[in-house]
């Protein structure tokens, strides 16, 4: 049998039933559901408050959130967002599953080689991803994890549309061709 932890891919059956036994866990001994998001605010504002120590004074977003209980502050959550960075780069090299190519085939069929462009863009979509997930209340760890698992109407919204506007986009970026320049 071979070692899962060098495996480059595993069943989606497994993956799914492991996730949902993980937020089981996290909800049993932390009281906590998963989600990661929220985390890159979090950060944005400590890095804030570093610069500028007395921004609570003026920034009305410090006090809205600490009404809240959403004071940003390095806790379980951004433990959570370092475990999935750290276990994603521990999995890949593992795995002897990590790619040197910067531009793959189809981005360079559609929009060329130039690997500043790419990154560039790489960047931007990750940043419209969290705004969007930001917007939502919630990202598809949030949502689509542990919304759905705690059968929240918004999720069983979320998620469901969180499909459709990402094969719509694919669509629109790579038309229907796409899949045979990959």
């Amino acid at each position: 049998m071979a070692n899962p932890l060098t495996m480059k891919s595993w069943s989606p059956y497994v993956v799914g039933a492991g996730i949902g036994v993980l937020s089981w866990f996290a909800f049993a001994t932390a009281d906590k559901h998963l989600a990661i998001t929220l985390q890159y605010e979090h950060i944005g504002a400590l890095l804030e408050k570093a610069v500028v120590p007395k921004v609570e004074e003026t920034n009305r977003y410090y006090t809205v959130r600490a009404q809240q209980g959403l004071s940003p502050r390095i806790g379980w959550y951004m433990m959570l967002l370092v475990g999935v960075f750290c276990g994603g780069l521990l999995s890949s090299w593992l795995s002897g599953d990590r790619s040197n190519i910067n531009v793959p085939s189809l981005w360079r069929w559609r929009f060329g080689d130039s690997t500043a462009k790419r990154f560039a863009f790489a960047f931007l979509g990750g940043a419209v991803m969290v705004f969007g997930a930001r917007l939502a209340g919630g990202c598809t760890s949030g949502h689509g994890i542990s919304g759905d698992l705690q059968l929240a109407a918004s999720s069983w919204v979320f998620m469901p549309l969180a499909f459709i506007v990402a094969i719509a986009t694919a669509f629109l970026m790579f038309g229907k061709d796409g899949s045979h320049h990959v």
